[in-house]
This record gives structure tokens, C-alpha cells and sequence, in this order.
């Protein structure tokens, strides 16, 4: 373990807040609402939005989806891919104490920390939304950076550089997926499918939104237990 996870663990799982501060902290970090569903709304206003260069902001929605979509299949890779690392709240080499009461939660267990789907994902698309809107935007990167990255590192969940690495690679995935060339590529096309089928494309960006707000999960779990019984 470097010593610059080790010096942010140790200070972190020395602070402790009172029973309802921290209660608030574990919500926080749990619940889909606060992960990611207040920011996919921000996309739709995005491509509601009436003005100037309507075409050019709904590509960069469509890329901006995408690149949530690339950051959590690269997230999900690298943590196969990469030496696994422990979750710093299971990890006896700390001998640490973080004040939350998660338990031994097999999926958090055997998934490597490093790293951070949480942050790829989010910081991906907070940075859609900052290449479209700027002050929206950094709202919405100080949004993940508050409440979806923060809470996990003081739970115990990610080391720092689980989050910062994470962060830095959705911010990457975002910006190249938005460039005008990828986007004549990939969003353009699907642009033109959503204006040629409104209802169904409607319907799949419904689907796709809600799958993207929960990671996936049920779909995961779902095929975990169908591989699981084969």
C-alpha cells in the first residue's frame, strides 16, 4: 500500500461524526438516487433544451451516454484485468476502523477496488454535461466529487487513488468520445435513428438511463445467478 492511501485512510477512519451524520453519509453512498440519478435528468433537460445548436448539444448527449457506457465496460474490465486489490473496510492489514456497518457483502468482497466504476462513470458524464454547460457542469463534477466519490472513500470503500485514477479516466473517455470526429461516428448516426423513430428510440433511452442510474446491477446479479446454477 503507498503511503499516500495510507496517510488519507488513516485520517479519514479517524474522523467520526455522530450517529446521523454518518447514517446520511451510508444513504448517500447506497441509494441510486444520489449516485447518479440526480445527474441523468441534467441530459434530458440537455436535449429538451430549446436554442441555438440543438443538433450539436443532443450529439453531445448521445456522446456523453456512450461514454458512460464505455467508462463502466473499461471500469468493469480493469478490475478483472488488473491485480485485485482488497476494499480498505475489508482489509485486516490496515487495522483500520471506518464507521459504517457494512457488512461482508460477497460482491464487495471479491471485486477488486481498484478502479473506481463509481467514479469513471460519474466523472464521465459530469463532463459531458460540463462540455455543453459550464457552470451547470461544474456543478455537477463538484455533485460527484461531494456525494458519490467522498462518501466511498470515507466509508471505506475505494482508497483515493481508486477514485482519482477512476476519475481521470472517465474525464479521458468523455472528452475523446465528445470530439467532433467520434461523434460524426457514433452519435451523429444514432441522432438520426432517434429523429427517424421517436417513440422507440424514446423507450431505449428510458431503459438505458435507468440501467445506467443502477450500473447495471440487476442485470448483473441476474446473470450471476443464471451462470451460477449452469
Amino acid at each position: 500500500m503507498n503511503s499516500f492511501d495510507t496517510t488519507i485512510e488513516k485520517y479519514l477512519s479517524n474522523i467520526h461524526f455522530g450517529f446521523f451524520t454518518t447514517h446520511a453519509i451510508e444513504t448517500v453512498a447506497d441509494l441510486y438516487t444520489f449516485k447518479g440519478l440526480l445527474l441523468i435528468p441534467v441530459l434530458w433537460w440537455m436535449w429538451f433544451q430549446s436554442g441555438e445548436r440543438t443538433k450539436w448539444r443532443r450529439e453531445m448527449v448521445i456522446a456523453t451516454v456512450l461514454s458512460g457506457l464505455v467508462a463502466l465496460f473499461v471500469g468493469r474490465a480493469l478490475t478483472h484485468w488488473l491485480p485485485f486489490r482488497v476494499r480498505p473496510v475489508y482489509s485486516h492489514e490496515l487495522n483500520l476502523h471506518f464507521p459504517t456497518s457494512v457488512s461482508k457483502d460477497a460482491l464487495l468482497t471479491s471485486w477488486s477496488s481498484f478502479p473506481s466504476d463509481h467514479a469513471m462513470l460519474w466523472m464521465a458524464i459530469a463532463t459531458g454535461i460540463f462540455l455543453v454547460w459550464k457552470r451547470i457542469g461544474l456543478l455537477a463534477l463538484a455533485y460527484t466529487v461531494l456525494f458519490i466519490c467522498l462518501p466511498r472513500a470515507y466509508l471505506g470503500f475505494h482508497y483515493p487513488t481508486d477514485l482519482l485514477v477512476g476519475a481521470a479516466i472517465g474525464i479521458a473517455i468523455a472528452y475523446v468520445m465528445t470530439r467532433e470526429a467520434v461523434r460524426a461516428r457514433s452519435a451523429a448516426p444514432l441522432l438520426r435513428w432517434t429523429e427517424r423513430y421517436p417513440g422507440p428510440s424514446a423507450m431505449l433511452a428510458f431503459v438505458l438511463c435507468l440501467e445506467l442510474v443502477t450500473q447495471f446491477d440487476e442485470l448483473r446479479k441476474l446473470a450471476s445467478s443464471v451462470f451460477k446454477h449452469i
